[in-house]
């Protein structure tokens, strides 16, 4: 591996710069673990680049970047918005490009900052660094609105770091309403993913509800803002605020991305209640599945989110009420959700995140273990054992269930 100085000494005899930048300068700062290093160059084309470093990996469609031991250097640039797309944009790179100029048309500040490799000098023209030491992210300058999706980014940074996003960037975030309806499916869905990837996930939609977004990609949780709720249930008032205290609960159960997009929709089904039959919910885990559909489908989720999802939607009242059911209903129960993407375990999570979302722990949620000793206990090779003269098939099958409620009858007598 080439030593980083080395090449910026060779870009330096060269006549030119080389400063990192980007979140890796800002973690560099304040000690957070970052396994990503981007470089600019300053003072030099891609021309020139290419014969000092001629092994260099290029890539990169709408401009160019080149990889050097997994590291990634690109030529200063500067961008002008020339159409509603996210490629549409003019790259003016050249070696007259200054680093200021280079950080200027980045997104917040403290993404805005670069250091010099040789001197360890810091650019900060925008107080990136001040605003990190504030928790606050601001819109690095007017450029942010060039791109749409740098609303996206700025709830998602906002939930990384648990900071406020400004007054000023609040308001650029809202005036981009009407240009994330051409934002690709792919590139919200990745923002989504890496928010719910923080350790804060719900603040990414707080953001959007704030700055009056959150209907445009997100319209099924958007109208979770109003459906009431019973109080005594819920004193946390709608089913919006109920969703985000579960989705923050998850959060600190579980790192499972699926698991906690599942505690995220497992009450999508009360956007759909009518006003005059509040504050019930009545059928929402069923009306919940075309919800959780219809929002996967649009944002291109893959197909194990989805599935995730449903049965969130679907079983986890089911799963909030499995200690009052009969044995036979939780036989039922046990051996449809353990077949599914999300299993006994995540779902057992999302019915924990839902009914102690508050953070009281007052129910405590046990059905996944109970679960998982039922099926290891009693299965087709276990009865086959024990009734060697049964028939495989749905003998076996109506066998096996058989035995599994008369197991759970006999653990709810001792």
């Amino acid at each position: 591996m080439i030593n980083i100085k080395e090449i910026a000494q060779i870009i330096a005899k060269n006549n030119g710069r080389l400063y990192l930048v980007g979140g890796a300068v800002r973690d560099k700062l304040f000690n957070i673990a970052n396994h990503d290093e981007d470089y600019c160059v300053v003072g030099m084309d891609y021309k020139k680049f290419e014969e000092l470093f001629p092994t260099a990996i290029k890539k990169g469609k709408s401009f160019l970047v080149y990889e050097i031991d997994k590291r990634e250097f690109a030529m200063a640039r500067a961008e002008k918005k020339i159409g509603i797309n996210h490629r549409d944009f003019e790259i003016i790179s050249n070696r007259n490009i200054t680093i200021e100029e280079d950080l200027a048309r980045r997104d917040i500040t403290i993404n805005s900052i670069a250091e010099d490799v040789l001197t360890g000098e810091l650019i900060d023209p925008f107080n990136g660094i001040e605003d990190f030491k504030n928790r606050t992210i601001r819109a690095t300058s007017s450029s942010f609105s060039e791109d749409a999706l740098r609303a996206y980014r700025a709830a998602r940074f906002a939930c990384k770091f648990n900071f406020e996003i400004d007054d000023s960037t609040y308001e650029l975030i809202g005036a981009l309403k009407g240009d994330l309806k051409y934002l690709s499916s792919e590139r919200v869905f990745e923002e989504l993913r890496k928010a719910l990837n923080t350790e804060h996930p719900e603040k990414f939609f707080k953001v959007l509800k704030r700055a009056n977004i959150l209907d445009v990609h997100f319209i099924e949780i958007y109208k979770l803002i109003g459906a009431v709720q019973p109080t005594e249930h819920h004193p946390e008032g709608d089913a919006y605020n109920h969703t985000m205290l579960a989705l923050k609960m998850a959060a600190s159960i579980t790192k499972n991305e699926e698991i906690r997009f599942s505690a995220l929709v497992h009450d999508l089904g009360k956007g759909l209640t009518p006003k005059e039959a509040y504050p019930h919910h009545y059928g929402h885990d069923i009306k919940g599945k075309g919800e959780v559909i219809k929002l996967g489908e649009r944002l291109k989720m893959p197909k194990s989110w989805i599935s995730c999802g449903v049965t969130a939607a679907t079983e986890h009242m089911l799963g909030g009420i499995f200690y009052k059911m009969k044995p036979s209903k939780q036989v039922d129960f046990i051996e449809r959700v353990s077949k599914t993407r999300l299993g006994l375990k995540g779902l057992e999570i999302v019915v924990e995140s839902d009914r102690n979302c508050r953070g009281t722990r007052k129910e405590h949620v046990e059905f996944a273990e109970i679960g998982k000793e039922l099926l290891s206990k009693i299965n087709g090779k276990s009865i086959l054992k024990k009734f060697p003269n049964i028939t495989e098939g749905i003998q076996l099958k109506n066998k096996i269930h058989q035995e599994r409620v008369e197991y759970l009858k006999e653990i709810k007598e001792l």
